[in-house]
């Protein structure tokens, strides 16, 4: 672990527990009293966090301490903000949960109890979602008199529609963690306190892809996915180039014809 990230991990222990698991970075919301509401120093420690990963991590889990995920933005940060000061404030949140969706290796997202407001915000930047049978989702701004300021307004409905996140928002509704799962809010639905253990697994797993390739999942296929069909096309075939010739791709294309990695099979 190099200096910078030793020093960003010692600058924000009090508000990220940060630990490392074989190629795996955990990176736990550490305000649990607050049911781990978004302030700006647990924000600006994230950034330190992504702004500095140690060579050797190939994936990151996010999660809470406690009994849940986070229960978004901490009110008592908004009482003094005027307009230019709110602009300033939700873009700031824009760089930080950019670090997390466009980080180098993949995020994944442990979910349970209050996966609410920023906090539905923040689990929407990871690129996977894993959620225990207590978490629910919910964006109360509606009822505050405010509105999305972390991205949710992009990210959200590209999970789960537009409609959906507009339903939410107007009335209030809370989704349970089976119709989370069912909605897009989640890809995975695991039992009760296990989304920790799930999301290691996950991370474990896709830490040994080939680096190249998890880029190209992060980076690049978003790109494909909102471009025109003929722009998304030239830009597949660039990607799949550059991929296919990496030498970590010819290594195990050639354990895959030698036998020596397993065929695809059911689960």
């Amino acid at each position: 672990m190099g200096n910078a990230t030793a020093a960003a991990i010692a600058g924000s222990s009090a508000l990220l527990r940060i630990e490392t698991v074989g190629a795996v970075l955990t990176v736990g919301l550490n305000r649990p009293a607050k049911r781990n509401a978004l302030n700006d120093g647990i924000v600006l420690a994230i950034q330190d966090c992504f702004s500095s990963l140690p060579d050797g991590i190939g994936a990151v889990v996010i999660h809470g301490i406690g009994d849940h995920f986070s229960s978004g933005l901490d009110l008592s940060e908004l009482t003094e903000h005027d307009a230019t000061d709110g602009l300033r404030h939700s873009q700031m949140w824009h760089r930080v949960f950019d670090r997390i969706q466009y980080s180098r290796v993949p995020v994944i997202a442990a979910l349970k109890g209050a996966v609410i407001g920023g906090g539905l915000e923040l689990a929407c930047a990871a690129h996977i979602r894993v959620a225990e049978p207590s978490a629910y989702f919910a964006l109360p701004e509606g009822q505050r008199g405010i509105f999305v300021g972390g991205g949710g307004s992009v990210r959200l409905p590209r999970l789960i529609g537009v409609a959906r996140m507009t339903d939410m928002m107007l009335t209030g509704r809370v989704y349970s963690a089976t119709e989370g799962a069912s909605y897009g809010f989640a890809q995975y639905l695991t039992e009760d306190g296990n989304a920790f253990a799930k999301a290691m697994e996950l991370a474990t797993r896709v830490a040994n892809n080939a680096p190249l390739t998890n880029f190209a999942v992060l980076q690049a296929l978003p790109m494909i996915a909102e471009a025109n069909p003929q722009t998304g096309l030239l830009m597949e075939s660039l990607m799949a180039t550059v991929a296919q010739s990496d030498k970590e791709a010819k290594l195990r294309i050639r354990a895959f014809l030698d036998r020596k990695t397993a065929k695809v099979k059911p689960a």
